[in-house]
């Protein structure tokens, strides 16, 4: 029976994987609402740029000590598991700009994730954030699957089982 039991948990998909501590999973996925930001070259960028992608939205600052502290488990999270079905968009509340947030990605070494900022942090306000930082899990359809508040190791096995699971829930339109 535990043999049975054993091929039973193998057997599960990945998306059965727990959230991991703090993680708060919505019971209803819900549409996230519109945010505006610039990427690195002041482009206007919006969510949507990634439809069809289950993105990780996390809301920083590098001003923010435990921020700066979780973004390079996010950059190996994007290094392990970004591509046509997922995204890391690290989007920084920098109100020094574009510049600052490049500064701060080459001084810790960063190097799979985009620059995005939002200097007006309207972004922040419209998501509900309470505090920096905070990190959104969006289907693909742009609909909040959960959220976590504060810092987390985003690299960790539980967590990264845990978003393959999400992907692999959340299969690619066609």
């Amino acid at each position: 029976m535990a043999i049975f039991g054993a091929l039973l948990a193998a057997a599960l998909p990945a998306s059965a994987a727990e959230a991991p501590q703090n993680f708060a999973v919505v019971d209803t996925p819900a549409a996230v609402p519109e945010i505006g930001f610039t990427d690195a070259a002041g482009q206007p960028r919006t969510l949507a740029d990634y439809s069809g992608r289950v993105v990780l939205l996390n809301i920083w600052a590098t001003w923010c000590a435990p921020c700066r502290k979780e973004m390079p488990t996010l950059d190996r999270l994007q290094a392990k598991l970004g591509g046509q079905g997922f995204e890391v968009v690290a989007l920084s509340m920098d109100r020094k700009g574009p510049d600052a947030v490049k500064k701060f990605f080459t001084e810790i070494g960063i190097e799979h994730l985009e620059v995005n900022i939002d200097t007006s942090a309207k972004a922040m306000f419209t998501l509900g954030a309470v505090g920096l930082p905070m990190t959104l899990l969006i289907d693909r359809d742009g609909k909040e699957i959960g959220r976590l508040i504060g810092s987390a190791e985003w690299d960790a096995p539980d967590m990264v089982d845990f978003i393959r699971g999400r992907i692999a829930a959340n299969p690619e339109r066609k």
